[in-house]
C-alpha cells in the first residue's frame, strides 16, 4: 500500500538573511518540533528519522526515512532513499528555499506500508483501518510542517 502527502508554504524569517539560508539549510532545526518525528538525526550529508502513525487498538508504528541532503546555492533539498528492505517506511523529499527572508519549503511523503493478504472481512476491514490512519497521520504531518517549522525559528532580532 502506498499513501501521499504534501505540503508547499512560506514563511517571514526574523532576521537577516544570510541567517534565513543558513536556517533552511539545517534541517535538524527546522524539523526539530514536529511532534511526529521521532529519532531525528541530521548531519551534512543526509537526514533520517522515523515518521510515528498512531494506529487504532495497535499503537504507534515507526516508519523509518532516510534522505540524502543536498545543498543549493540557495537552500537545500532532501532526496528520499529506498528503505525497501523494511516492512513499513516513509519516503521523505523536500526543497527548501530562501529568498531574501522569506522561507520557501516544499515536502512531499511518500508511505510504503506492507499489510499481510487481506483474507475475508475481517483482513479488509484491517487494511482499511491501516491505510485511513496512516493517511490520517500523513495529512497532519503535513498540515503541522508550517507551525512547527514556525516554532524552531528565532525569536525576533533586538
Amino acid at each position: 500500500m502506498i499513501l501521499d502527502a504534501e505540503q508547499t508554504f512560506t514563511l517571514p524569517y526574523p532576521g537577516p538573511p544570510a541567517d534565513a539560508l543558513a536556517f533552511v539549510r539545517d534541517p535538524a532545526r527546522a524539523l526539530g518540533r514536529l511532534r511526529f518525528l521521532r529519532d531525528l538525526r541530521a548531519d551534512q550529508e543526509s537526514v533520517r528519522g522515523e515518521l510515528v502513525v498512531p494506529l487504532p487498538g495497535l499503537g504507534d508504528a515507526d516508519l523509518p526515512f532516510h534522505s540524502l541532503l543536498s545543498v543549493t546555492p540557495d537552500g537545500a533539498d532532501l532526496l528520499p532513499q529506498s528503505l525497501g528492505g523494511e516492512r513499513a517506511w516513509v519516503e521523505v523529499a523536500g526543497q527548501a528555499r530562501a529568498e531574501g527572508t522569506d522561507l520557501h519549503f516544499a515536502f512531499q511523503f511518500r508511505a510504503h506500508l506492507a499489510t499481510p493478504d487481506a483474507q475475508g472481512w475481517g483482513g479488509a476491514a484491517f487494511e482499511k483501518m491501516i491505510r485511513a490512519a496512516a493517511t490520517r497521520t500523513l495529512d497532519r504531518v503535513a498540515r503541522e510542517l508550517p507551525g512547527s517549522i514556525q516554532a524552531a525559528l528565532p525569536g525576533p532580532p533586538p
